[in-house]
């Protein structure tokens, strides 16, 4: 069967399953999905579709992105627009079941939204939403919408047909399509794609490698393993498109162990692409050679740099060398060799589907089409989003996030991992794109944006993520393995109250040497949340050092916990629950916690009931309270009725 026949017999099954008269029920069954209960939703589904004897469609997708709302069940009706509910619990789908389709009661209250064409009263259309609109969804188009196990669900969409366009035309052709639109790297260092691909390209040799980095390791973000679990042939046939461009028969995706769902679906794809003649030899009769495998890599960190993760896949200790020669000239087995990030990949698909042209449209004067983010933190929404490049932070935030928790105070971001740079709310308009962000000492990085409120202290979070980036150090190079050391044991002590008047300027003296001189991107990056806080949140390092306080009321040893002797009725809920008895305090006793006992976990504050608020965090001061218990104050009915 040629492929003109398949993508034909794939467009056919599409249609039809669309106008299908049984039910369809979607499932988003990601690993946030299953974390979140899916497959007990599953089960739950199944059980109750026999037992109310009806025939449906059940098919189990990737995720939309809306990590927030998971588990995600998508309901169809014949005739009627797909809708879209979250937070689905056992109970809650099958009375959905039932009742939307035995009863046609829909349940308004519980959607997140319809999808495609037709309208249902009291649910809003899922693209009007205040998450759905702001984004553009180019790499995320089928994440969420497919099936990720099925390739005909995928060619149905009019997957492979950017290759099918790209081996019709030139490599020469290729790569300068790519270069006209403005693509660039969306692993971290946003080199452009186009010129990257040319340069292996001319570069002498037969033998070349193309290679797809899915050692996504930074903390909090999961772009990379939703994409792969979600819609793994997007990633795949932007492999197919970069083959032949740069001249490369053999390809290889390194995907770290830790993602066992991802490498699921891609071992999948990878068997589906050969029985439909999309990989192997003379492919599609273009005469084009291209095979790839997987390559599991151990999860380390510095494995995200190019050359430490060339060393791993030849089986070597993943660790950096020095450049040049850089890896397109000499790269895995000393043969020339482009290495891309996941999203790179998928936009290159998307950028062959259409055109260079008109993704250029889409973007900001340098930073060209849409970037996927994994917003996580402080805010309402957490998820993966895709929006064009050159957004403004606060659309992000509160537009397509919905804004802090609690009605908190934002405070700032940590934009691109733990390699990346914390911002302040005051640049909150700041576009989101590659030059802004490095103008303000951040970086978009693999896609990471972090949110911060007003109870996060700066200087723990600069050393929290450096403990990460020193952990994950190789230490081949000093100033990265003696730097980052250095650097945490100097933050470690400002956290702990033991700062001294020159740690700030050491500080800044060894992160813009380590920034300097280190081998790889993991150490030259690594300095980057100090610097930014430090630019930024300076008076937090001084409060901390001089006054010995903690203005987050965050750092542990720089807080203390009391009991307000006007405000505590005794009624011996810190007493019991304080798992130290650090608490004295008898009925009717205003209760004092003993100051050299406590280990402020603070389980004292979040016990004592709303209505009496008589413990308190403090930070860089001492609060006048008795020394033992003595009895409550007994107030007037009156005065009591006022203050609760």
């Amino acid at each position: 069967m040629s492929f003109e026949e398949i993508r034909n017999q794939a467009i056919a099954e599409w249609g039809a399953l669309q106008n299908s008269k049984k039910p369809r029920i979607y499932v988003g069954t990601a690993t946030c999905g299953q974390a979140a209960g899916a497959t007990s939703i599953l089960d739950t589904i199944k059980n109750e579709l026999s037992r109310l004897g009806i025939d449906a469609i059940i098919t189990q997708v990737g995720c939309i992105g809306l990590c927030y709302a998971e588990p995600i069940v998508d309901i169809v009706k014949p005739g009627r627009p797909r809708i879209s509910y979250g937070s689905v619990t056992p109970e809650i789908i099958t009375r959905l079941i039932e009742d939307y389709l035995v009863k046609d009661n829909p349940h308004p209250e519980l959607a997140l939204g319809t999808i495609g064409e037709g309208s249902i009263e009291g649910i809003p259309r899922f693209a009007e939403t205040p998450v759905m609109k702001p984004q553009v969804r180019l790499a995320t188009r089928n994440c969420g919408n497919i099936d990720p196990t099925d390739i005909k669900q995928y060619i149905a969409n009019d997957g492979y047909t950017g290759f099918l366009r790209a081996i019709k035309m030139t490599p020469e052709a290729v790569i300068e399509e790519i270069k006209k639109s403005g693509l660039r790297g969306r692993g971290g260092a946003g080199f452009s794609t186009g010129q990257k691909w040319e340069f292996c390209r001319r570069a002498p040799g037969k033998e070349k490698y193309l290679i797809c980095n899915a050692d996504e390791g930074d903390p909090g973000a999961f772009m990379n393993r939703t994409q792969l679990e979600s819609d793994p042939h997007s990633v795949m046939e932007g492999m197919l498109i970069a083959a032949w461009a740069i001249g490369s028969t053999k390809g290889y995706i390194y995907c770290r162990a830790e993602y066992p769902l991802a490498i699921e679906r891609l071992e999948n794809a990878l068997k589906q692409m050969r029985e439909n003649g999309l990989l192997g030899e003379n492919i599609l009769g273009s005469g084009f050679n291209f095979d790839m495998e997987i390559k599991e890599g151990a999860g380390a960190f510095v494995c995200g740099e190019e050359t430490a993760l060339m060393a791993s896949i030849e089986g070597k200790r993943g660790m950096p060398r020095s450049r040049p020669p850089f890896p397109a000239v000499a790269g895995l087995w000393g043969k020339p060799s482009n290495i891309n990030n996941v999203g790179t990949f998928a936009d290159v698909a998307t950028i062959m589907q259409k055109s260079g042209e008109w993704y250029s449209k889409l973007g900001s004067e340098k930073s060209k089409g849409t970037k996927t983010f994994s917003l996580a933190g402080k805010v309402v929404r957490t998820g993966l989003i895709e929006v064009p490049l050159g957004t403004p932070l606060k659309d992000i935030i509160y537009g397509i996030g919905g804004g802090i928790i609690g009605n908190k105070t934002f405070k700032a971001t940590l934009n691109g991992g733990p390699s990346g740079g914390c911002l302040p709310a005051s640049l909150k308009d700041i576009p989101v794109d590659y030059e802004n962000l490095s103008q303000a000492g951040a970086i978009i990085g693999s896609g990471g944006i972090l949110v911060a409120d007003e109870t996060t202290c700066m200087v723990d979070m600069a050393r929290f993520f450096l403990t990460f980036t020193q952990n994950e150090s190789c230490g081949k190079c000093v100033p990265c393995r003696v730097g980052t050391r250095q650097m945490l044991a100097i933050l470690t002590r400002i956290t702990q109250g033991k700062g001294e008047p020159g740690d700030i300027a050491t500080l800044e003296k060894l992160a813009t040497l380590v920034k300097s001189t280190s081998l790889c991107g993991l150490g030259q990056t690594a300095p980057n949340p100090i610097l930014t806080t430090l630019r930024y949140f300076r008076d937090e390092y001084e409060a901390h050092i001089n006054e010995k306080r903690c203005p987050a009321l965050a750092c542990k040893e720089l807080v203390s916990y009391y009991v307000l002797p006007d405000k505590c009725e005794g009624c011996q809920i810190c007493f019991r629950n304080c798992p130290v008895q650090a608490i004295a305090g008898g009925r009717r006793m205003v209760h004092v916690i003993d100051q050299a006992k406590c280990t402020k976990c603070g389980t004292c504050l979040a016990v004592c009931p709303e209505r009496f608020s008589a413990v308190t965090k403090v930070s860089g001061e001492k609060i006048e309270v008795p020394a033992e218990p003595i009895p409550v104050v007994v107030k007037p009915k009156a005065e009591k009725a006022a203050s609760s």
